[in-house]
């Protein structure tokens, strides 16, 4: 599979794009794990183009993840496509548009899912964003607004005459948020269109490697997205990655290697984020993680844990888990 000149081969896994989720350290370590190509946090145009320090701290990329992707937002021309030309300057593999992002302060400023409200805005947008930079600009969307106004298999076609790279959709509409199953028919019927011919990437519940398959296998997506179930598992992206290439599950990770990994991801985000927010940040990961799910008398060790504030103490909380339960 291809995306402009960027070549991925067959069966290529993406980490979804995720707000307070995939900074540098987490990139790296996907990568690391398999992750054929990564995403930035989004990107918010307007606070962009106004040189907030913590918005521009999210152009910073590495050569060592690429292939990478950075994601913007917004809802007025001008200033997505200046967002657009800066983004550029910092060298992406990929520029992507974030028409998906179904979380109310966004959606109801008419940004992310929000410009499913607006779809002629949203194709000038995008049209106006590719006509401005030089390297591949894609979209990530939904299935609509809601359930009365699923219009995507219409909108790709349209998004795709506007000249985008490729495709990205989240098999859920705005309305259902995260809740429910995610519906992939409509993406297999994306694909099922004879005039598509832009590589389509189906994302929406894919937490097992049976199911990203699945998913290649039924409705002939190009590219699979995993987002939420990468939480607390990067290695995630081997064990789907195995799985796809090999027709058989991977030798699972033991305890102890699992809890290096999470000790890993620990130390990186306090290395990039500084000790105290980088501890906050990975309290996501640590509380997610299936590897500490369903462990007896876990529950005092899951509150120290999520509680320490010091990088010392909760190492030391992790390597008494260990001890415990390994």
């Amino acid at each position: 599979m291809k995306i402009a000149d960027l070549e991925f081969g067959k069966y290529p896994v993406f980490l979804a794009p995720m707000e307070d989720v995939t900074d540098e350290a987490f990139r790296m370590l996907c990568k690391r794990y398999g992750a054929d190509m990564v995403y930035t946090e989004f990107v918010s145009s307007d606070a962009l183009i106004r040189d907030i320090n913590s918005t521009v701290r999210k152009l910073n990329i590495h050569d060592k993840e690429r292939p990478v992707a950075i994601q913007i937002y917004g809802n007025e021309v001008e200033p997505m496509v200046e967002a657009a030309k800066r983004v550029e300057a910092v060298r992406p593999d990929i520029l992507d548009i974030n028409f998906g992002c179904p979380v109310k302060k966004v959606a109801r400023k008419g940004c992310g899912a929000g410009m499913l409200q607006n779809i002629p805005k949203l194709l000038e947008i995008t049209r106006a964003v590719v006509e401005a930079v030089n390297i591949p600009v894609t979209v990530k969307t939904r299935l609509g607004w809601d359930e009365s106004s699923k219009c995507i298999v219409e909108l790709a076609e349209a998004l795709q005459d506007c000249g985008i790279a490729a495709l990205t959709v989240h098999g859920r509409t705005r309305a259902q948020m995260y809740t429910g199953e995610a519906d992939w028919t409509l993406i297999g019927k994306i694909k099922e269109n004879p005039r598509m011919h832009i590589p389509i990437i189906g994302n929406g519940d894919i937490t097992t490697p049976e199911r990203a398959k699945e998913c290649f296998d039924r409705y002939g997506v190009d590219a699979v997205m995993i987002g939420r179930a990468s939480f607390g598992q990067p290695w995630i992206f081997r064990d789907v990655k195995h799985y796809l290439h090999n027709g058989e599950r991977a030798v699972p990770f033991t305890f102890a290697e699992c809890m290096n990994v999470l000790r890993e991801q620990v130390h990186d985000s306090v290395e990039w984020l500084g000790e105290r927010p980088g501890i906050l940040h990975v309290r996501r990961h640590l509380a997610a993680t299936p590897l500490l799910k369903g462990l007896p008398d876990f529950r005092p060790m899951r509150i120290e844990m999520l509680r320490a504030e010091k990088l010392e103490e909760l190492t030391d909380t992790l390597r008494r888990i260990e001890e415990k339960y390994g």
